[in-house]
């Protein structure tokens, strides 16, 4: 009996295991969030008449690039997870890798960017269109550094086989935010720099 109640406090009464249950809440919440910037965004957007031409003072091409680069990274982290659904360590560790690497480059780009559009004179403070790119893009990215980091603490488990065929809910979890921020950045990339 006592057996029956270690597994159901795991698992909850749905049958689905509590962690993931808590990452489905965690990602509501930031739906939400993500949400509420993104019509802050839309408003001010079509309503400011003045607004500019994204492609006229955003890099479009590197962005693209970066794009790919993260859409990557959710296949490798859709890999990681298959693999050790079937048992395979080293291609577990080999993804993760891969996922942390391609999250890291696309840091990297977008660090690079924020540079020359500093250097160019667009800042949070320049005007609406800056105060609203570098508030969308500068959330996501501390959500892709968030999930960069949970990747590698997933990657350093991973590297001491703390995951199996049989337990890896904590490679599950740590996929479902990854593509919940790759999802996220196919919209503002959309929204922000094609609209």
């Amino acid at each position: 009996m006592s057996q029956a109640v270690a597994v159901e406090s795991v698992y909850g009464c749905l049958g689905i295991h509590n962690k993931k249950i808590g990452m489905w809440v965690f990602l509501a919440s930031e739906v939400m969030f993500f949400t509420g910037l993104i019509g802050a965004y839309i408003v001010l957007r079509f309503g400011y008449p003045q607004w500019p031409v994204p492609s006229t003072i955003l890099n479009v091409p590197l962005t693209a690039l970066n794009t790919f680069v993260l859409i990557c990274s959710s296949v490798t982290m859709v890999k990681a997870f298959a693999a050790i659904s079937d048992g395979d360590q080293s291609g577990l560790k080999r993804n993760l890798l891969l996922t942390f690497l391609l999250g890291a480059t696309f840091l990297g780009i977008q660090v690079h960017e924020y540079t020359e559009l500093v250097h160019h004179g667009l800042t949070i403070g320049s005007s609406l269109f800056g105060s609203c790119f570098f508030t969308l893009t500068g959330f996501h990215g501390a959500h892709v550094l968030g999930g960069v980091i949970c990747v590698l603490v997933t990657l350093l488990k991973a590297l001491r086989d703390g995951y199996s065929q049989a337990d890896h809910v904590g490679v599950e979890i740590v996929g479902l935010y990854w593509h919940f921020v790759d999802l996220v950045w196919i919209l503002l990339f959309t929204i922000v720099y094609l609209i």
